[in-house]
């Protein structure tokens, strides 16, 4: 790996952790593309640099956590089912449900969920004032739907906010609950990952983690603004469109390589 290849993947883990897309999609196809998916490295650096993104969450919503302690609460609760299936099934998700059928597949199922949630948002009526409102058992049924993402191309994303809007919260709670609930969520699914993998690294390779978690920052607190206004204007549907463009050309690609 060089500084071009870390650059590219910092960028895409950033514009896609916290999109309805499957950053994990993403980070395979862009990582067979670049002739990476077999390095060692290639895999402890995917973990590292989500740090980097889930700080841009933290700095934009910081004000939120400062002043709000029963937000705490709720994404605790939410977490829970995750942290469960997480912690319990980390060994069989990675020896057979990381592969690019599974992917496809998810990312194609998923983006039919999304353009069918769009009619829900618009014709469903808001339950909750704001994220901070939902009871302890609404969240806990979000972090259900979260749960079901350990599967690679679900997408954390869109199944926190498919669980989101299916609780009472209108698209843009749902989507900010998504962002709230991954910090969390990722920092504890990257800090196992850490753990499980050994990692003996050199000082170029500490260069390239510190460059793609600084792309990835910047790239997923633009995402982040971006992605709240296209919600607002356009809905899930475009999301869903584009997942299902991005499966069949998984399934295209891997066929290909494997014909």
């Amino acid at each position: 790996m060089n500084i071009f290849d870390a650059t590219i993947l910092g960028i895409v883990e950033g514009l896609t952790e916290f999109l309805p897309v499957s950053s994990t999609g993403h980070m395979i196809l862009v990582s067979s593309l670049l002739k990476l998916q077999n390095q060692e490295f290639s895999k402890t650096f995917e973990i590292a640099i989500q740090l980097g993104a889930i700080f841009a969450i933290v700095s934009l919503y910081a004000r939120r956590f400062l002043c709000n302690v029963a937000l705490y609460k709720k994404l605790f609760v939410a977490f829970l089912p995750s942290a469960a299936v997480g912690f319990f099934a980390y060994k069989i998700i990675k020896a057979y449900l990381f592969n690019s059928v599974v992917v496809s597949v998810a990312l194609v199922i998923g983006g039919i969920i999304l353009i069918l949630l769009d009619k829900k948002v618009v014709n469903g009526a808001q339950k909750h004032l704001n994220t901070e409102n939902i009871p302890y058992k609404n969240a806990l049924l979000i972090g259900v739907f979260q749960s079901i993402s350990v599967i690679p191309g679900v997408s954390r994303a869109a199944a926190t906010i498919i669980g989101g809007v299916f609780n009472g919260f209108d698209k843009r709670q749902a989507t900010e609950f998504s962002f709230l609930l991954a910090i969390p969520t990722m920092f504890a699914a990257t800090g196992y990952d850490l753990l499980k993998t050994p990692v003996h690294l050199t000082g170029h390779e500490f260069l390239l983690i510190g460059i793609g978690g600084i792309v990835s920052f910047i790239s997923a607190w633009i995402a982040v603004k971006l992605f709240l206004r296209l919600i607002e204007k356009h809905g899930f549907m475009i999301f869903g469109y584009y997942r299902i463009a991005l499966g069949l050309l998984f399934l295209w690609f891997f066929g290909f390589n494997l014909t």
